[in-house]
This record gives structure tokens, C-alpha cells and sequence, in this order.
């Protein structure tokens, strides 16, 4: 082909263009252009920030109507420019031509700001909820908080911190909030969790990330795209005015725009939101406060790019869930995570939409159709996720079309993201498991130990929560010292058994720890409890109580000592002889002793009691440092519980679920603790989100009271994953599930004495005990006598196991070195072995799982034979219209009737024929003679139904709600005069 004299010619001109134009790219960095940034002025300086008012002269509005106010918000890594790369087609153009008024909040940069690198996450949520008051004072209005990927997570932060004062919407572009549901490549959670945490504590603290790191870091993250748009630009060199346009935009990406990030704010993020995914679940801290995206309650619109793959659509529509109480809208485009705020499609879609939404807002214009209500699960209209242009590429490559990369994706996401976690979960485990394994009668194991060891291991990481206030590891152990201090100062020393009547608060906790710590015994005492009958049981001599308690206690006549509520509150009781004030002693006055050893405990030894029951059946639990180990780490094997959960302490301390599973299982799976002041549903549902709330703890009924409220009616987002105690009656099981879908229960059963813990782990068999926990005592179920209370033996003399579905005695294996003097058993099996025997009754199905069936004490003697109570409460608890319920014996001659009291829930109604179709699961035997309606059934401190005080109330008697056996038509009767004649008389 011959080239002619013009082809020639424009050959040359092009080639000096390109060639003109790359010395000025090499020299200036790029081509000059007379692009101008939009005109602002600087109206406030703060060290973590400058407060930029776009269009400052503007006058207002000639008819006097005040122009709504936006307040934007970049993120870290991103030059506040942000805002206006384009100028006339950038974010504050078109919202300054739409009427908006509006201003920037510009962090600078690390490298340049006095302290820049040691910023945190609070610094920069601070600052903009002080840009916030800044704006709100200068105009007048609220503001519509916006936030560009990381910015508009602090937009999130920032009007929760301040429950949405000043706020008039929040307005988000590519900002993720359910981490884990968007984490890039479908990459197992576990595993980028773990790395995370590394990076969190041993890297990010020490290397602050420079603007060249961060440009590189995002170039990598989509190097193709890198690589091309630097292709394109070469290609087109040669034509200045086709460059010129995008000029200010490419030389943003390229280097002006990119800033560094600060280590601690960036290991804050990772801590927070990645490894504990805190933003979703609540809970996440502003300088000592724990705050939930649940505050919110203003409108809120998230911008979704259907191929952003750092703000991945999952990831964004999870604030959904986790404000539950707002208003949520997304408007979504197709296009990436830089696209969502600049370039022609920002300019043609995003900011046109943005200024509607105020519209609406402000002046109750129409909602734009591309602004819909939010769901959470919306299909991915084709590969656009980055996880499935990868598959989708090696797909096309292989020429196996879609449904090789379907595969291939499912694949990735479920095989690798399962074993991952599934080794994690493991990794969890064996740990502790080893450690229980490991632990012998001369092993120094305690609760003050353990807490001292996370203070050693992590001393800025949170501890517990109460009154929204949060304690690290470092400031509990402290307060723990000096209440040590404290405690030897009046002469407190090791095995003294110290009573302990405190509400549930955190001196409570650091009382009990700090007696642990000193080595002494801590005797757990309920609050309006009969307290100088447990005393006298107990063997205590010396009381710790709080103001709310001090009366009671000094009326036992012992020496008193006052801890909680700060030195400048006042007592009704004066300190002086027998009443000391240990908030008044100064720890730093005090000298240990040369006895002191911190934390001597050793696991045979005794370190709680615990006192349950009241009158005759008062019952004292006495619990080894070994025991509580066992139950500790036994919890938290049994429900995974990790750093990134937060345990809600409902239980109360006193009881051996708060102090063995809450306090216990918390500590020795390094998971937050949250105290609750008591039971108050209201209070419950704002905790929940606020402290981020992944697992609660209860006992018995104690969750009765929160489904009655219907704080958290059906469908409503909540973060609990599990539930986990003791006690919960068959039918309050099955409404929790169903009322907070997805958790589940994990019931567990644990003996007076002895080392049995069952757990039902999978939660899959309502009202089942489960199976003994890995490194607890072994168990075996032997025949057993209910009536003449004896074990049934063999022709041997052994003792006899239990068939299937048999009922009979739970025995736990004694370990050795154990004292069995005080009820153990020896030679059951064989001559010589040793056993602890519980004080009830189970029977074991086919599957291995245990079922309690009765206490040895409250089997109920018919003529029939035994009935045993448990089968009867479970039965009838799971009838809708029952609330409470109890069964016990009533004495008639030389036998007893089986009797069950039960209380109607409010606005439901039950019949003879609801009782009568629910009984049908027990056998003929085992059902109840006489079931009757009582107006209340009243509970005991620990939310346990009273069967003393049902009997206390009198009998059954013939009326409407009172219904008898009729054994030939198997149905329940209204009973008349006649039929009580029958029944109720000798």
C-alpha cells in the first residue's frame, strides 16, 4: 500500500503531538488543563479536620426559602477532592446548581497533621459528628450526611453515636456494613478473620500505610482495569483536547488523589468491623461507648455498584438489618466502587439522583423510580461480582460455558469457605480442650487467673460492658488489684469463705474475682434471700455487699463491707463498727502482706459456694476452681464462643449459669461480657443492638418475660446466634426459636456435685439434655428404685445399666483424688471404682442423648407406681395458651395423685381438649390425674416456677378449669363434686 504525502504529513503531526504532550506528562505530571475546582472556603479548622463550605458568596434564595444543607463525607484513603474531581460535573456542581448547600469535611492527610499517624477510627467518627454541630449552628437545618465508602460508614457511625441528632438523611455510596456477607473472591471469612487480627495487632499498630502504598493497594485490586485505562491514555496522547476533559480525573487516580492511613485507624477498622463484623451486629466502640447502627432511625439511601468489588452489593445492603428501625432505600447502577461518585455515569445518574432524594425529603417532591425500598436479598443480574468474573473467565476459557463456572463458583464459596471455618472452629476447640486435659488437682487454675491472663495477652481489648460504658482487660484487672487491696486491708485471707449479696454490676464481678485472686471463697448469696439461714450453711463469717443490699446484711449481725457506686455516694447506714466502706480505702495505702500470692488457687481446691432453694429444700453447691474450669471451658467449647462474640449476662452471678456459663464461659473463650441491671425487656432490646449482642444467657423462664413483651416481634433483625443455659421448659424453647429465627437454644445440665455437664449442642432436640461435654466426667445411667430410693443391681451385686429409654440414675465418674465420703459411691461396677451420683433421674434414647425425666426427691408415688414430673411440665408447656406450670404429688392415704397447676397466657383461652390432645405424648401411665387452671404461678429469684407456692394456694378443686383423668375414654373432664369425692379423698 503506498502512503501519500497527507497520510505522511498527519503521521508526523501526530507523532509530534504525542511526543509534545509526554514531555509535559513527564515534566508536570500530566497536561495542564483549565479545569477549576469549584470555589470554597475553609470556615473551621480542628486538629482532626477542615470544614469546607462550598459556594461560601452565594446569596440565598431571593423567595427567602432556605436551601437544604449536605455535609459529605470522604473516606481515609481518599483526597477530600473527591467531591469535586470534575468540577462543573462533579458532586458539589451539580448539587451547588440543584439548590443544595454544601460542605466537606476534609481529614488531610497523615503524613502532613500534627498526630496524623496516630489517629484512630474514634478520632475521625469524633470529627464528623463535630462537623455535624459545626454545619447545624452555621445554617440552621439538618444535614444530609454523605459518605463515600469508608465515609459513609463513618456517616453511619457518627449519627448513631449522636441517635441521629441534626441528621436529616444519611446518603452512602459503596459503603459496606455486613463485612463477611462481601468479602472479596468469596474468600472464607475464617480465614481473612484470622489474618485480619495478625495484621490488627502486630502490624497495622507499627507501619503507618503511605499514599503510595494506598494508590498501589488499589491498583492491584483491579490491575487490568489499571493497566488499560494507562493504554488508553498512551493510545490518545496524540489528541489533547479528547484528554483534557478527563485530565483532572486521571491525575486523581494516578497520584493527587490518594492519601495515607494511619495505622491505628486502619487496625481499628480490621478489629471492629472486619473481625467482629461489629458494624452489622452492634456493639462497635466510640471512645468507651458501645454503639449500634439500630439507633438510626432517619431515612437512609445506599448507592449499590453492581460491580464494585470493595463495596460488594451484599456488603452495602446490609444495613438493612442492621438499622432495623429507619427507613431504608437503594438506588443501584451498574457500575464500580470509583464510578458510583465520578466519571460520566456519577454525573449522568448518581448526583441527579441524590438531588431528587433531597427533593423529596426537603419539599415532598416524587421519589425517583430508580430509589426503591431495600431488601436484603436481591439476585446478581449475571457475573459481576468479582468472585464470578473469575469463574466466569476460567468458564469462557474452558469453554464449558455457565454452568462449568456455576460450579465452579459453588464450589469456592461452599467447599473452601466451610473447611476453613470448619478448621477454625477446631483451632478454637482444641486449645481449650487441651487445657482442660492438662489440668490435675495441684494445676493453679481460677477465674483471677484467667482474667489476668487476657490482661497479659491483650490489655486493650474489651472486657464487659454495663451501662454503656466499656472496660478493657487492662482497667478490670486494675480495679480488681485494688479491690484485692482492699479486701486484705480488713483481713481477708485465703479459704475464708466471704459471702458475697450484690445485684448484678461490675463491683459484683470484681468482688468475686478478687476473692479468687486472694484465694478466699466466694459464697454467691441472692439479695432478699434468706440470708442468716444460707450463712449459718454456708460458713461464712464476713459479708460484701452493695448500698442496695447494705440493710439486709447488717441485720445478720456479721461484719459488713460496702463496695459499688463510687467513694461520693452516701450509705443509709453509717460506716463505723461492722460496716466498712471499701470505696474509701486508698489500695495505694495499703501493704500486701508476705503471705500474698496472687491467684494461688489450685484446681482441687474450693472456690465458690453456691446456696439455691429456700426452707427445707436450702441446697449449698460446692464448686472446685477445677469445676468452674470445666464448665468455663466446657461453655465455650460447646457454643464457639470467640473474641468477636459478646455474651449477655441475664442470668444474675449468683446463680451457676451466670457464674459458670456467662462469667465463665466469656472468660475462657475471650468473648466480651455484657451485665445486664436485671430483667427489663425494653432495656433488653435496646442492649442487644447496642452492645452487639451474639449470645444470651438465661435460666428456666427467665425469657418468658422478654416474648411476652414482644420487644423483638417475629422477622425483626437482631445479632443473637445462641441462647444458651439451663432450665428452659419444652414450649418456651420452641417460641424463642421461632420468635428469634435464626438462633437456637443450647441447654445445658450440670450437677450439684460432681463434674457431669450435658450439653444439647445442636439444639435439634427440644427439651433434651444432650451428651456429656469433651473433658468432663464420664457418665453412666444405672436402673433405679424411685420409691424405695435404692440403685437396682445385677446377680452380681453390680449396679445395672439402663436399656434405652429406660429410666434410671445419673451417675458422673469421680476423679481421682476426689473425697467421696460425702455421697459418693464405691465398687458400682466394679470393686473399687468411685462415683458421684447425681441427684436426678434421665433416661437416654437411642441416639445417645440424655432426657431428664425427675428429681430423685419430687417423683411422684401413685398407685400406679411412679410418675415422674418433667415429661408432664414439658407437655404442657408446649400448649399454646399455657404460660406456666408445675406438677407435684398430692397425698391421698398412703399415695399420692399426680397434679399439674398451670397459669393462660393473656388472651388465650385453654380447654379440657387442648390438655387431652397434648397429654397423648406421654404414656397412659405417666399422665397427670388432675390438671388445673390457677390465676398466676409465682417464680423464685432464678425464674424457676414455685410448686410451693402453687400448693399454697390449696388444692384443685371441682369447677370449669379443673379437668380429671377419665382412663377408659383417655380424655380430660371438667371435674364435678362427685369426681373429686373419688379422687381427692382417701
Amino acid at each position: 500500500m503506498k502512503l501519500t504525502t497527507k497520510d505522511m504529513t498527519s503521521s508526523v503531526r501526530r507523532l509530534m503531538s504525542t511526543a509534545q504532550n509526554g514531555l509535559e506528562v513527564i515534566r508536570f505530571g500530566g497536561l495542564t488543563h483549565d479545569v477549576e475546582s469549584s470555589p470554597y472556603e475553609v470556615v473551621e479548622r480542628r486538629r482532626m479536620y477542615r470544614l469546607r463550605h462550598y459556594f461560601p458568596d452565594e446569596p440565598a434564595p431571593a423567595d427567602g426559602t432556605p436551601r437544604p444543607v449536605a455535609l459529605l463525607v470522604p473516606p481515609l484513603m481518599v483526597n477530600a477532592d473527591i467531591w469535586d474531581v470534575n468540577a462543573e460535573h462533579g458532586a458539589v456542581g451539580i448539587l451547588h446548581r440543584g439548590g443544595v448547600d454544601c460542605w466537606v469535611v476534609d481529614f488531610g492527610s497523615p503524613a502532613t497533621e500534627e498526630g496524623g499517624w496516630q489517629r484512630d477510627l474514634a478520632d475521625h467518627v469524633l470529627a464528623v459528628d463535630s462537623a455535624i454541630d459545626a454545619v447545624g449552628a452555621a445554617t440552621g437545618a439538618g444535614v444530609h450526611l454523605m459518605g463515600y465508602s469508608q465515609g459513609g460508614m463513618f456517616a453511619y457511625q457518627s449519627a448513631a453515636y449522636r441517635f441521629g441528632k441534626g441528621v436529616a438523611s444519611i446518603v452512602t455510596f459503596g459503603s459496606p456494613v455486613d463485612i463477611v456477607a462481601g468479602l472479596p473472591f468469596g474468600l472464607p471469612y475464617g480465614l481473612v478473620s484470622d489474618v485480619a487480627d495478625f495484621l490488627a495487632d502486630h502490624v497495622l499498630p507499627r507501619l503507618p500505610i503511605t499514599d503510595a502504598m494506598v494508590r498501589l493497594g488499589f491498583q492491584l485490586l483491579d490491575p487490568v482495569k489499571t493497566a488499560k485505562s494507562r493504554i488508553d491514555f498512551l493510545r490518545q496522547l496524540h489528541d489533547r483536547e479528547a484528554l483534557l476533559p478527563k485530565e483532572r480525573q486521571r491525575r486523581f487516580l494516578n497520584s493527587d488523589g490518594w492519601v495515607g492511613y494511619a495505622g491505628p485507624a486502619a487496625a481499628d477498622l480490621l478489629k471492629q468491623f472486619v473481625v467482629h463484623n461489629r458494624l452489622m451486629l452492634g456493639g462497635f466502640v466510640i471512645r468507651g461507648q458501645p454503639i449500634s447502627l439500630a439507633e438510626l432511625r432517619c431515612p437512609i439511601l445506599a448507592f449499590i455498584g453492581e460491580v464494585d468489588d470493595i463495596g460488594q452489593p451484599a456488603a452495602v445492603r446490609g444495613i438493612v438489618r442492621a438499622a432495623p428501625n429507619a427507613e431504608v432505600y437503594e438506588a443501584s447502577l451498574v457500575a464500580g466502587h470509583f464510578g458510583l461518585v465520578a466519571g460520566s455515569n456519577a454525573s449522568n445518574v448518581t448526583w441527579p439522583l441524590v438531588r431528587e432524594w433531597i427533593d423529596w425529603r426537603e419539599r415532598g417532591g416524587p421519589l425517583p423510580e430508580q430509589i426503591v425500598p431495600m431488601t436484603e436479598h436481591v439476585p446478581t443480574p449475571g457475573p459481576r461480582s468479582a468472585a464470578t468474573r473469575v469463574v466466569h473467565t476460567v468458564g469462557a476459557l474452558a469453554e464449558a460455558g455457565a454452568g462449568f463456572g456455576k460450579s465452579f463458583e459453588s464450589l469456592a464459596n461452599s467447599t473452601v469457605r466451610g473447611s476453613v471455618e470448619l478448621v477454625g472452629e477446631a483451632a478454637r476447640a482444641l486449645p481449650r480442650l487441651t487445657r482442660l486435659g492438662m489440668i490435675q488437682p495441684n494445676t493453679r487454675i481460677s477465674l483471677g487467673r484467667l482474667i489476668a491472663e487476657q490482661a497479659r495477652r491483650a490489655p486493650l481489648r474489651e472486657c464487659f460492658l454495663f451501662d454503656d460504658r466499656v472496660h478493657t482487660n487492662a482497667a478490670v484487672d486494675a480495679r480488681i488489684d485494688n479491690v484485692v487491696r482492699g479486701l486484705i486491708s480488713v483481713g481477708i485471707r485465703p479459704a475464708a469463705r466471704v459471702a458475697v449479696v450484690m445485684e448484678t454490676r461490675p463491683s459484683a464481678l470484681a468482688t468475686v474475682a478478687a476473692l479468687s485472686r486472694i484465694g478466699a471463697v466466694a459464697v454467691l448469696l441472692a439479695p432478699g434471700s434468706e440470708l442468716d439461714r444460707a450463712i449459718e450453711r454456708t460458713g461464712a463469717h464476713i459479708v460484701v455487699t452493695d448500698p442496695e443490699n447494705l440493710r439486709q446484711c447488717v441485720a445478720t449481725g456479721l461484719q459488713v463491707l460496702v463496695l459499688g457506686g463510687g467513694s461520693t455516694r452516701t450509705l443509709d447506714i453509717p460506716t463505723g463498727e461492722g460496716v466498712v466502706d471499701l470505696e474509701r480505702i486508698d489500695p495505694a495505702q495499703v501493704r500486701l502482706p508476705a503471705w500474698y500470692r496472687p491467684d494461688p488457687g489450685l484446681a482441687r481446691e474450693l472456690a465458690f459456694v453456691l446456696v439455691t432453694g429456700t426452707g427445707e429444700r436450702l441446697e449449698t453447691k460446692y464448686i472446685t476452681n477445677h469445676r468452674w474450669a470445666l464448665s468455663a471451658f466446657g461453655t465455650a467449647t460447646s457454643a464457639d464462643l470467640g473474641r468477636g462474640d459478646t455474651v449477655y449476662c441475664l442470668a444474675p452471678l449468683h446463680h451457676s449459669s451466670g457464674l459458670l456459663v456467662s462469667l465463665g464461659g466469656a472468660i475462657a473463650g475471650g468473648s466480651r461480657i455484657a451485665l445486664a441491671h436485671s430483667l427489663d425487656p425494653e432495656r433488653f432490646a435496646a442492649e442487644v443492638h447496642r452492645y452487639g449482642v451474639t449470645v444470651v444467657t438465661y435460666t428456666w423462664t427467665m425469657l418468658r418475660d422478654i416474648l411476652d413483651a414482644r420487644v423483638f416481634p417475629a422477622g425483626h433483625a437482631h445479632p443473637i446466634r445462641l441462647f444458651i443455659g439451663s432450665g428452659m421448659p419444652a414450649g418456651l424453647w420452641r417460641r424463642t426459636t421461632e420468635q428469634f429465627e435464626p438462633a437456637r437454644v443450647l441447654e445445658f445440665y450440670a450437677s450439684i456435685e460432681g463434674d457431669v455437664v450435658l450439653a444439647n449442642v445442636t439444639g435439634a432436640k427440644v427439651g433434651c439434655k444432650g451428651r456429656p461435654m469433651p473433658g468432663t466426667a464420664k457418665v453412666e445411667l444405672v436402673a433405679y428404685d424411685p420409691i424405695a430410693e435404692r440403685i437396682r443391681t445385677d446377680e452380681s451385686g453390680f449396679a445395672r445399666r439402663c436399656a434405652d429409654n429406660e429410666v434410671g440414675l445419673l451417675l458422673g465418674k469421680a476423679a481421682d483424688g476426689v473425697d467421696i465420703s460425702s455421697g459418693g459411691l464405691r465398687g458400682v461396677f466394679t470393686a473399687g471404682d468411685s462415683w458421684m451420683p447425681t441427684e436426678n433421674l434421665f433416661r437416654r434414647d437411642s441416639d445417645g442423648d440424655y432426657w431428664l425425666v425427675d428429681r430423685t426427691d419430687t417423683v411422684i408415688d401413685t398407685v400406679r407406681g411412679p410418675v415422674f414430673t418433667q415429661p408432664i411440665v414439658d407437655t404442657l408447656n408446649d400448649i399454646t395458651a399455657v404460660d406456666l406450670e408445675v406438677a407435684y404429688g398430692l397425698p391421698i392415704g398412703a399415695h399420692e395423685l399426680a397434679v399439674a397447676a398451670v397459669s393462660v397466657r393473656d388472651g388465650f383461652r385453654l380447654e379440657a381438649k387442648d390438655v387431652t390432645e397434648a397429654v397423648r405424648a406421654i404414656e397412659p401411665d405417666q399422665r397427670p390425674d388432675v390438671v388445673y387452671v390457677v390465676d398466676d404461678i409465682a417464680r423464685s429469684a432464678t425464674y424457676r416456677p414455685s410448686t410451693r407456692a402453687v400448693q399454697a394456694l390449696g388444692g384443685p378443686r371441682p369447677g370449669p378449669h379443673t379437668w380429671c383423668y377419665d382412663r377408659t375414654s383417655e380424655t380430660y373432664e371438667v371435674m364435678t363434686e362427685a369426681h373429686a369425692s373419688a379422687l381427692l379423698e382417701p
